[in-house]
């Protein structure tokens, strides 16, 4: 019997080379050579059979223990693996013991950002985690420069559209507000466009002064340290992909939501 072929961007992803979404772009972008030919989106290998070259090293299957890590991202440091342009990334917060560990970011953080970050060599958990049709709760603590009105919760859950693209989060609420109104909000995201809560929030003329991711799905940062790693297990990996039952922190809050259901993009 002949051995089963798989798509090639499973095949890099499940080698713990990177995620799905970013073998695509490797793919696309001609970095990846097969069997010496320059590969294609939607090209199937076979594993063992096939040579796979992505950026001028060898792919092999898998073998190594699958690894999810979550990080306590302080500003900044940038999620890439390298970027010429930011010597410091998250990666340098990892413990020697790691070094030799292929892990890559499911789902990013900007620079000047902080908060939650999953690690992992899991190209299959990383997919799950950012792929548009799966839904994962995100939640984002968000400081302003000025404080935000009661009456403009709903702009921020019905969006602004910004060349072309819309902008919104899926849940708002104003963190201990004086008079309807506070510096201090409580957002939550199924999906996310790069910076968009920040592009959201300019567009509405508000200038964000600090955010900070402090949960994804069920699990919250709570108890891990700035510049900590901590190794999940597979009941906390799972709790990635719950949807929180509390609506919000015990604080006093003005809260809006979405009442159609999302469509992640």
């Amino acid at each position: 019997m002949d051995a089963p072929s798989i798509r090639l961007q499973k095949y890099l992803a499940d080698a713990g080379v990177c995620s799905r979404r970013t073998a695509e772009a490797l793919i696309a972008e001609g970095e990846v050579i097969v069997n010496g030919a320059v590969a294609v989106l939607g090209q199937r290998i076979t594993p063992g059979q096939d040579q796979v070259i992505v950026e001028g090293s060898r792919v092999r299957p898998k073998t190594q223990k699958l690894l999810a890590f979550a990080v306590h991202k302080p500003r900044g440091l940038v999620c890439s693996n390298d970027d010429p342009h930011n010597p410091r990334t998250i990666f340098d917060l990892l413990p020697p013991q790691l070094a030799n560990q292929r892990l890559f970011c499911a789902g990013r953080l900007d620079k000047d950002s902080e908060g939650l970050v999953i690690l992992t060599n899991d190209g299959e958990l990383a997919n799950r985690l950012m792929h548009p049709r799966h839904i994962v709760v995100k939640r984002y603590q968000v400081k302003l420069e000025q404080p935000f009105h009661r009456s403009r919760l709903t702009r921020l859950v019905k969006g602004v559209k910004i060349e072309d693209e819309w902008f919104k989060v899926e849940r708002a609420a104003l963190v201990n507000p004086r008079e309807d109104a506070s510096v201090d909000l409580d957002v939550w995201m199924h999906h996310g466009k790069k910076r968009e809560i920040r592009h959201l929030f300019l567009a509405l003329g508000f200038l964000v002064k600090r955010l900070r991711r402090y949960q994804i799905g069920a699990l919250p940062l709570r108890g891990i340290p700035l510049r900590a790693v901590k190794q999940l297990s597979s009941k906390e990996i799972n709790l990635l992909f719950k949807v929180p039952e509390a609506p919000l922190p015990s604080h006093q809050a003005a809260v809006v939501k979405s009442t159609r259901p999302s469509h992640a993009r």
